[in-house]
């Protein structure tokens, strides 16, 4: 069994390094188009092309047997395409604080209001003025994302650790407003991780998405913020495991 990792918005496959040593099974941390090099319009990049390059690169690895398909955040919106292309060859699905709108809708219906509300009228602006509006990559500040995901404040190695340019990148918006289809995953265990301390994603929106998501699904409740694979590695992978046994 392998796991398939697939990092979320504003970062790439270098998301999972911290939690790969903890793994008790051979895993695949995937980029999505435009990091790492991948060539991709962000302006225009689409769900479905990024579900594309996943099982693209599920078959350049030359995996073989069964595949366990995690995803964190916005990777949640790429999920479903890459399980339906992959048939029965994906066994189980993790999902932490990843977004999962009602069927047929998009990742925007995700967000905070204020959130959603206020990349709308950017990208109404942008396209007035005939530009396209990407998310930026790192920051100018990085003080501006040790208290931004919830739980305890990064510390300074796990600050350096997101705001480092391997992996925190500059992304696509487009894909937020892409229509997204959980449908055809009917029938493959699923379990959502629910962070009760995430600031990004609140945990009352991550616990209504759990329930949107088709049987059988079994909910993980853990007292951290957004990026628990980052910040408790080893907790994230015992609850693999758990999933993999």
């Amino acid at each position: 069994m392998t796991y398939v990792l697939v990092h979320g918005g504003g970062s790439t496959g270098r998301f999972w390094d911290r939690l790969l040593p903890h793994l008790d099974r051979p895993a695949l941390a995937v980029d999505l188009p435009g990091r790492a090099g991948k060539p991709a319009d962000l302006a225009t990049l689409s769900v479905e092309e990024e579900s594309a390059s996943v099982v693209a690169d599920i078959e350049a690895a030359a995996i073989d047997g069964p595949i366990v398909l995690v995803a964190h955040s916005s990777g949640g919106l790429v999920a479903p395409g890459v399980v339906v292309a992959l048939g029965g060859r994906c066994t189980s699905v993790v999902l932490n604080a990843a977004l999962v709108p009602t069927e047929g809708g998009c990742g925007a219906d995700c967000m905070k209001e204020r959130h959603r509300e206020g990349l709308v009228l950017a990208l109404e602006a942008a396209a007035r003025d005939g530009r396209a509006i990407t998310l930026p990559g790192p920051p100018d500040d990085p003080e501006t994302f040790r208290h931004a995901y919830g739980g305890e404040p990064l510390d300074d190695d796990t600050l350096a650790f997101v705001v480092d340019p391997v992996r925190c990148a500059e992304d696509t918006v487009h894909h937020y407003f892409q229509p997204v289809h959980w449908a055809g995953v009917a029938g493959t265990p699923i379990t959502y991780v629910v962070n009760r301390q995430d600031r990004p994603v609140s945990p009352t929106t991550q616990e209504a998405m759990a329930k949107r998501l088709p049987q059988p699904v079994s909910v993980v409740r853990v007292d951290l913020g957004h990026l628990l694979p980052v910040t408790d590695p080893s907790a994230f992978a015992a609850i693999l495991a758990g999933v993999s046994d």
